[in-house]
């Protein structure tokens, strides 16, 4: 257990380890595409002389925004073998939100997919820091492609001194205010969410034989993470560009992927594409979900389809990924109630249910999620605010409230915050509303999630018109996309006459959103 024995104390000895080790066994596949370990801590090592010849010194931020490949964990690691810091963009954002987080992290350098250059292009004169482009496949007028760039980097190793609270790499969540916030993690942080591989949590891994599959996307910590567990660990990381329903099926049964990881969303997708029972999935082992609820029926009808065990992970980009689990053990097929719940604390993880004076609060009774341990974020990015709203007295507030029950185990009850949770993105009602409110038609509006079978919540907004104003909700829809992601935007529109309200004029979004959820033992989906 090289992580939890000391051999690799920082992102980038993680192939250093195993390209020592094991040279010639496969770290990465991608299109057909297979690198070695030892080819990948070379190529590692030349992004991170690259980045140095550029100069990108230590702490410097450079952005990331393409979809999955090889490429990406070459740019991860080798970012940190220059003491540099990944930003990791999503991809699915509005020109004005990628504008912003590529601002705001102050990157000088951006790599960029070429599919999306033409969004580059259009906010380009908006992004005055950035003086060297990227792109990740055939480079042009935009910049030097990936290979041209790396062309004659040695392969030397730069060796710089690193240590556990360098900062790794810088993941973005939305803000409850409008912007997205960067959420710093360490190598001490990235490096105990590898012991969670290590330790079996996800079961026991064969170097030479297992083989991970990583489809989800590297800009959120799931995603990224999943990867390096497996190239943590010494096995074959095979990753798709984006989740694609049959290819994944085709890549399980092709390449005999023991390990995956899905969101719920994900998990439906599968379970209902025709070709999910005539596949051979006898090769997976385990299958790690989380990120968002689930609902019962999907996680039984997931366990008849893919007959492997299944593992539930809970946590945020704040805490490095999953902090609770729930094992293989507790899943029953027949269902019972520990599978609504998350699961336990992982080991090195203390849990509390807290009220609103911070006080701790016993079994049954619902609070506050907050968690301490080695996986807490060290802060936002130039926030120091929000950092210390969120992180007091070494607990991390998680805004989800919850309840334990008397063996330990933690229940998702609702959420403190107004965050919606839809196919696994999380979106902040303000964020939403705060577009909407532009629009010529609209006097006042509110954001809620609604129950939806396939995205678990949908954002809906419920709109009160100006008065001798009329409006369609697909034009609503379509001012909203022109200003945030397409996934943000809502999927219905409810047109009311008042919003609900106290004295002090605070929207009552909970009595908002009673009628929507009636019926329902909890408040997420």
């Amino acid at each position: 257990m090289a992580v939890t024995d000391g051999l690799i104390r920082t992102v980038g000895d993680i192939p250093r380890h195993h390209a020592a080790r094991q040279p010639e066994a496969t770290a990465l596949v991608f299109e057909g595409r297979r690198s070695s370990f030892a080819r990948w801590n070379d190529r590692c090592s030349q992004v991170a002389n690259a980045l140095i010849r550029d100069g990108a010194g230590s702490g410097a931020r450079v952005v990331f925004f393409a979809k999955n490949s090889d490429w990406y964990y070459e740019a991860y690691v080798g970012a940190t073998k220059a003491n540099a810091v990944l930003v990791a963009v999503n991809w699915r954002l509005a020109p004005p939100e990628v504008a912003y987080i590529v601002n705001d992290s102050a990157a000088e350098i951006l790599m960029v997919g070429p599919e999306f250059l033409p969004l580059i292009r259009e906010i380009r004169a908006d992004l005055p820091r950035v003086r060297r482009i990227v792109v990740m496949g055939e480079g042009g007028e935009d910049g030097p492609g990936w290979e041209d760039w790396l062309a004659g980097v040695p392969t030397d190793d730069p060796q710089l001194p690193t240590a556990t609270d360098d900062v790794a790499i810088q993941l973005y969540t939305s803000g409850t205010t409008g912007h997205p916030k960067g959420v710093m993690l360490t190598n001490g942080n990235v490096l105990e969410a590898m012991k969670a591989a290590e330790n079996g949590t996800y079961g026991p891994w064969r170097p030479g034989r297992d083989s991970l599959l990583m489809c989800m996307p590297n800009f959120h910590v799931a995603g990224s993470n999943w990867g390096l567990f497996g190239l943590s660990v010494g096995v074959a990381v095979h990753v798709l560009a984006e989740v694609d329903p049959a290819r994944i099926l085709a890549t399980i049964e092709r390449e005999k992927i023991s390990r995956a990881l899905f969101v719920p969303a994900v998990v439906l997708f599968l379970v209902q594409h025709p070709a999910a029972r005539t596949t051979d999935v006898s090769s997976l082992k385990t299958i790690l979900y989380g990120a968002a609820p689930i609902p019962l029926d999907l996680l039984r009808a997931a366990m008849e389809v893919f007959d492997c065990d299944f593992v539930q992970g809970y946590g945020l980009t704040e805490t490095c990924g999953a902090t609770i689990c729930l094992p293989p053990a507790d899943h029953d097929p027949a269902g019972n109630p520990r599978m609504r719940s998350c699961g336990k604390p992982l080991p090195g993880v203390e849990v509390r249910i807290v009220d609103a004076l911070g006080k701790a609060l016993p079994p049954g009774e619902v609070g506050e999620i907050v968690i301490r341990s080695a996986l807490n974020m060290i802060g936002y990015w130039g926030r120091p605010e929000e950092t210390a709203k969120t992180l007091r007295d070494g607990w991390l507030h998680t805004g989800d409230a919850g309840y334990t029950d008397a063996d330990g185990y933690v229940y998702i009850h609702d959420r403190v915050k107004d965050m919606i949770v839809s196919g696994a993105e999380n979106i902040y009602p303000a964020e939403v509303e705060s577009a909407l409110y532009g629009h010529p038609a609209i006097a006042d509006v509110a954001v809620i999630g609604v129950p939806d079978e396939r995205w678990g919540e949908a954002v809906k907004a419920v709109v009160v018109l100006k008065p001798g104003q009329d409006a369609a909700a697909a034009d609503i829809i379509a001012f909203a996309r022109q200003r945030i992601a397409a996934y943000k935007a809502p999927k219905t529109v409810d047109f009311v006459d008042s919003l609900p309200r106290n004295p002090s004029g605070k929207l009552l979004k909970r009595e908002l959103r009673k009628p929507y959820w009636e019926g329902r033992d909890r408040q997420v989906n």
